[in-house]
This record gives structure tokens, sequence and C-alpha cells, in this order.
């Protein structure tokens, strides 16, 4: 039931259905002030949204700041990875694997790894039992990856149950508290996505430092066409900011983090 509402909230919240929504009343309603107020409205979330200068800005403010391989000063004895957007297959017969739009959270900890930063890789998350099955889910894939590029088999721990970032936590926390008890933990995620996951591991009971991947925002030079002209493709990267803003406020609210 959570995990339905939770998807309905979000659907609802999002600027671009708000945004369509407001372009349906406006196309419908006969009223010409309440028409013009719903197509104007609609229009300026569109704007806004689609802002490349604004929507970067966003992200700088809301995200982790990066860190260095040469600031993570001490050894960790597990590094924490959270699947979505990982890897998978193109199709079912393919013979390799394909990188997600968030593969940069396996590659930093397999850098992290080699560098001797961590000395073990918990990869937390679930896919269909299907995959699973034939080990094609997403964990399993980026766990071969890691390996074909150096990294021992038995470093490599999977989780393959949580079906979001609480059970990523409550789960992975099982394992910590099992096997390595009283360790110093590194979580790796999107640094949109870190202040979410590290709520949720410190309700679990997981003390952890963090090390960002995966970034949206850049100090790249602004330019004017990013200030004045609207780009398709920021749409989507909107989309994912305002989701994880949404999710982190209902996540509060039910005392997840």
């Amino acid at each position: 039931m959570f995990y339905f509402l939770s998807k309905t909230i979000d659907f609802l919240l999002m600027p671009f259905s708000i945004s369509l929504i407001l372009l349906l009343y406006g196309l419908l309603t006969k009223k010409a002030r309440r028409k013009r107020n719903a197509l104007l409205s609609s229009f300026l979330i569109l704007f806004l949204i689609s802002n490349s200068y604004l929507i970067n800005k966003a992200f700088r403010w809301w995200e982790y700041k990066p860190v260095n391989l040469s600031e993570v000063k001490k050894p960790y004895d597990v590094g924490i990875v959270l699947t979505g957007g990982l890897a998978y297959k193109a199709e079912k017969k393919a013979d390799h694997p394909t990188l997600g739009l968030h593969a940069d959270r396996f590659l930093q900890s397999f850098l992290l790894y080699q560098n001797g930063k961590i000395k073990k890789i918990i990869i937390t998350g679930t896919s269909t039992e299907a995959a699973i099955s034939h080990e094609n889910g997403e964990a399993q894939l980026a766990a071969k990856l890691l390996v074909q590029w150096g990294v021992k088999p038995e470093d490599i721990i999977l989780e393959q149950r949580a079906r979001n970032t609480r059970e990523n936590a409550l789960f992975t926390a099982k394992i910590l508290n099992t096997r390595f008890p009283k360790g110093h933990y590194l979580l790796i995620t999107s640094a949109f996505h870190m202040r979410r996951s590290i709520g949720c591991f410190n309700k679990a009971g997981i003390t952890a430092d963090v090390f960002p991947a995966d970034f949206y925002g850049n100090d790249h030079d602004t330019k004017i066409k990013d200030i004045l002209i609207p780009d398709p493709a920021v749409l989507g990267y909107s989309q994912l900011l305002f989701r994880e803003w949404v999710g982190i406020i209902i996540y509060k609210i039910v005392g997840y983090c």
C-alpha cells in the first residue's frame, strides 16, 4: 500500500504532471480567465523545469559535495552501493551488460577499492525474480563487471531483497551487524539521493561516512542560452530532482529517515 500511494503521490506532485493537468484544464474550461491562467501557468512551469541554469543551480544546492579519493584518509571495512540504474541487459540473449544511468555509483566503488579505501563492497537492491534466477539481476551484473575489472569475488556481497531506500538500509544493516560489527562503513550513492539514503541508514542504526557519485550539477560557466532557451533534455533531470524531493518528504513523514 505504501509503495502504491507513494508512486501515486509522486506522479501527481511532479511539475510536468501538474503542467499537463493545467494544460488539459485550460483546453476544457469554457471560462476565458481560467483558460488563460491555466495555460499561462502550464507554460511557466514547463519553462522553469526546462531551464538549464535554474535546474543546475537546484542540483548544486541539493547534491552532496564531491569528495576526492585523496580526501578519504582511512580504509573502510565496507563500501555500500545502492542499486537503481547500475547495469542491465539490453536484450535477454545479450552476452554482456549495458551500463545504466547511475552506473557511476559502482564505478566509484571500484575506484575506492582499487585505491585501498574500501575492503569489501555490498551492493544492495532487488531485481525481478526472473532476472535474479538467471543471474541477470542488476546487482549481479554490476558485481560481474567489478570482478572483470579486478575486484576479488569474495570481496563482493550481494543483498537482493531491498525494493526501496528504506529496505536498502534495513537489510544491509543486518549484514553489517552480523558480519562486520563495529566496522567502518562508506555509503556510495548518487549525490542527489544521498540525503535520503544516509537518513535511512541512520534510522536503521548504521553510522556511515558518505562518498557521493553520479553528479548532475556542475560549476561550468553559465551561457546566455542556458538562461533563455528551454532545453527538452533538462526536463528529465528536473523530474529526477523533484521526485527525490517528494520522496524525502514522504520518508520523513512516515519516519523512514
